[in-house]
């Protein structure tokens, strides 16, 4: 049998946060137009939008099939960005037929509680134009766990992707206490299905080094949690989404990664605040496509309440570890402000 804990040590001193008069550490940004009335946006009549930025091109999807010329047998349920290009690679970056940055699953780390196994794409999602550079995936709250969500896919001038995600519980029911979420990026036949970051061995009190994490198959030494995670998360033992809870030796120092295709990098960067889990698959996209994802999970929720967090991600040609370190450092800087 295996169960999953982690140790909680809030960083307000009380045994449960919900007595705490602080705003909750993940409240929604409220940036997206679920938390913000402010925001205006179109909604789109097809079911993709391409965003352009030099020398970037996304191509952002909802949930339904799509099958056009820039999307060839696009397959319906895999969201977010069907395709990422590059100037210097025109080959796209992700499984044609499935999607990066996708959000994939909703749980509460039972098997009883997962009624719908990939919720996310199991329920309509609206595509909301906000500008020439942004889009959202709105979905109002889904079938199973009653979730509202949006998610915000901005393209920044120098082409690196901005994602906001935004939700709100409209029912309770997670049985362990937490909301857990998933999500994936099906990487197209990379030579290395490794993925890098700089962190350490769980336990060990030395500083962070650049640490290659490979994963011998699906769902074994799977996730990478911060150091120092400050909350605890429990996954019965039967529960079927492997890639949530078989943690790997080590845990990560700084909230960014990266792997290698073809001579180019993606690089997921996160606020330090919002403690993203690492997470990955040799073969989620098939065999010789592996999934390079991340988790996040929501502590001491209140149903009504608006949740979210915000991330980058940067898609360039790589040189190295130290190269992608300087290219990065305004991006990392602005999540950790």
């Amino acid at each position: 049998m295996f169960r999953l804990y982690i140790l909680s040590v809030l960083v307000c001193g009380c045994l449960r946060p919900t007595v705490c008069n602080a705003a909750h550490p993940l409240a929604a940004p409220g940036v997206t137009s679920l938390t913000n009335p402010a925001v205006r946006y179109q909604v789109t009549e097809q079911h993709y939008v391409v965003l352009k930025q030099d020398p970037i091109t996304a191509i952002v999807v909802d949930n339904f099939a799509v099958d056009v010329p820039e999307l060839p047998g696009h397959r319906a349920g895999y969201n977010g960005i069907a395709s990422l290009t590059h100037r210097d690679r025109k080959a796209n970056l992700f499984v044609p037929a499935l999607a990066g940055l996708n959000f994939e699953h909703i749980h509460d780390g039972t098997a009883e509680g997962l009624k719908e196994k990939f919720e996310p794409r199991a329920f309509p999602m609206q595509l909301r134009t906000i500008d020439e550079s942004t889009v959202e995936l709105y979905q109002p709250p889904t079938g199973n766990w009653g979730l509202e969500s949006c998610g915000r896919y901005r393209l920044l001038e120098d082409g690196t992707i901005e994602y906001t995600f935004e939700c709100i519980p409209r029912q309770s029911g997670y049985r362990h206490g937490y909301i857990g979420l998933f999500w994936a990026s099906y990487i197209q036949a990379p030579e290395d299905t490794a993925i890098h970051f700089l962190g350490k061995e769980r336990g060990s009190s030395s500083a962070g080094a650049l640490v290659t994490a490979t994963s011998p198959r699906h769902g074994i030494d799977s996730t990478h949690p911060p150091d120092g995670y400050p909350h605890q998360i429990e996954v019965d033992p039967d529960f079927p989404l492997s890639l949530v809870g078989h943690r790997s030796r080590f845990v990560y120092t700084e909230p960014w990664y990266y792997g290698v295709s073809h001579s180019m990098a993606f690089v997921q960067m996160f606020q330090p605040g919002d403690q993203v889990w690492l997470a990955q698959s040799p073969s989620g996209g098939g065999g010789g496509n592996p999934a390079w994802d991340f988790q996040w999970f929501i502590p001491d929720y209140k149903i009504g309440e608006a949740y979210g967090f915000q991330m980058r991600a940067a898609y360039l040609p790589f040189e190295s570890h130290a190269q992608l370190e300087r290219a990065t450092r305004a991006h990392r800087r602005d999540l950790a402000d």
